[in-house]
């Protein structure tokens, strides 16, 4: 799950890393009062939406940029306007964009220097691992790229946690004066914290900047959760914005169904997220393109089914349908059920190739070929993805 900017930094000033003071609108009837909190200067105008890339984006009016330097705050109300309810195209939208319904008003920072920082979780050792650089302000990616010694990676024993020879490592590495060091380790510990007990799997500060003062602040805020855990954090739950989210993908996790939409024609319903993956890759292999990655689980009912189905089915780019099945836990005669009663529910009309294997396939075969749908079956998974391919085409 992610939040925004301004949600991200009320819980960094919750665990005491230094951020700009700031405030957020929600409407121009908020403009004043959040405006208000802030001490007469420069200011900065930050659109808010799940997404990267915002101050080189253009709304869709032509108004270019989402993040916005404003020498003073009635600069910054006239400029919130023109960003909220406007929608922002970035690299990271795609060119549908996404519509602002939250501008976020911050002090204008002086810098002396940018980096970058980051916290998350290095999967191939299953350890924390925190990533800086002295170059900030730019994408991560192509420092990695073009100069990989500018960057350091710590890893964290989660049994031990955050030690003070690492920080001290990060802030050597950072090329900090004595002042800055003082303070960049108190923020590192905290942030760290921050990332642990709340169960994020990402934090990023790009950039993080050092002031003429010597102060240390996180400008800009990125955080995402491991949605596993979200049971355990109500007060992070609710700053969820389903506004930002995909409605299929919102509906989706209504049923504990792993779905995500993908820009494809051919759909696919299958349990297992290896499978799933596989089946996408095969798609491509024969010459279609997926339309989403659907995983029902090993255990899913009959109602799981018809409520993948219907979300499938809300996505008008889909053309096709292919259901893979393997049952280990999986019964798939209760797969088949689903699909026979999706099927009869919502009048389809689409190809649909079904390939079922494993427990109890002679059942759910025999419960589809009782059906009288108009499906293919699909003898392996080569021959369905090939059928269904075939069929869209």
């Amino acid at each position: 799950m992610n939040i925004h900017e301004y949600q991200a930094k009320a819980l960094f000033e919750k665990y005491g890393v230094p951020v700009p003071k700031g405030a957020a609108a929600k409407n121009a009837a908020e403009f004043d009062t959040a405006l208000a909190t802030l001490p007469e200067g420069p200011t900065m105008v930050k659109s808010q939406i799940h997404a990267g890339g915002r101050g080189k984006g253009t709304f869709t009016d032509g108004y270019k940029g989402g993040v916005k330097f404003c020498p003073t705050k009635a600069e910054a109300k006239e400029v919130a306007g023109k960003m909220l309810d406007n929608t922002l195209v970035t690299i990271q939208t795609g060119p549908a964009g996404r519509k602002v319904q939250t501008v976020y008003f911050t002090v204008a920072s002086d810098i002396k220097k940018e980096y970058y920082l980051s916290i998350l979780l290095d999967r191939g050792t299953s350890q924390p691992v925190i990533i800086a650089s002295t170059e900030g302000g730019v994408e991560i990616e192509k420092v990695a790229e073009e100069t990989p010694e500018k960057i350091t990676k710590v890893f964290v024993d989660p049994a031990y946690g955050l030690a003070d020879f690492q920080v001290r490592e990060i802030i050597f590495s950072l090329g900090l004066n004595k002042t800055e060091s003082k303070n960049a380790a108190k923020l590192l510990r905290n942030l760290y914290n921050c990332f642990w007990e709340t169960d994020a799997s990402m934090i990023e500060v790009n950039p993080l900047i050092t002031t003429p003062d010597d102060d240390v602040l996180a400008l800009d805020a990125k955080v995402s959760f491991d949605s596993n855990a979200l049971y355990r954090h109500p007060d992070i739950v609710a700053l969820r914005d389903l506004n930002e989210e995909d409605p299929k993908e919102i509906e989706a996790s209504k049923y504990d169904l792993a779905y995500i939409a993908l820009d494809g024609n051919i759909a696919c319903l299958v349990n297992g997220a290896g499978l799933a993956m596989s089946t996408m890759d095969i798609i491509k292999h024969f010459g279609g393109n997926p339309a989403n990655f659907l995983d029902v689980g090993g255990g899913a009912s009959k109602e799981k089914v018809v409520a993948a189905f219907k979300i499938i089915l809300g996505d008008p780019n889909v053309k096709g349908i292919l259901v893979n099945i393997f049952g280990g836990i999986m019964d798939c005669n209760v797969i088949a059920e689903g699909v026979v009663e999706a099927v009869k529910e919502v009048g389809l009309e689409l190809p649909l190739v079904v390939r079922l294997e494993g427990n109890n396939v002679e059942a759910g075969k025999k419960t589809l070929d009782a059906s009288g749908l108009s499906l293919v079956s699909g003898d392996s998974m080569a021959d369905a993805a090939q059928k269904i391919v075939n069929l869209v085409a």
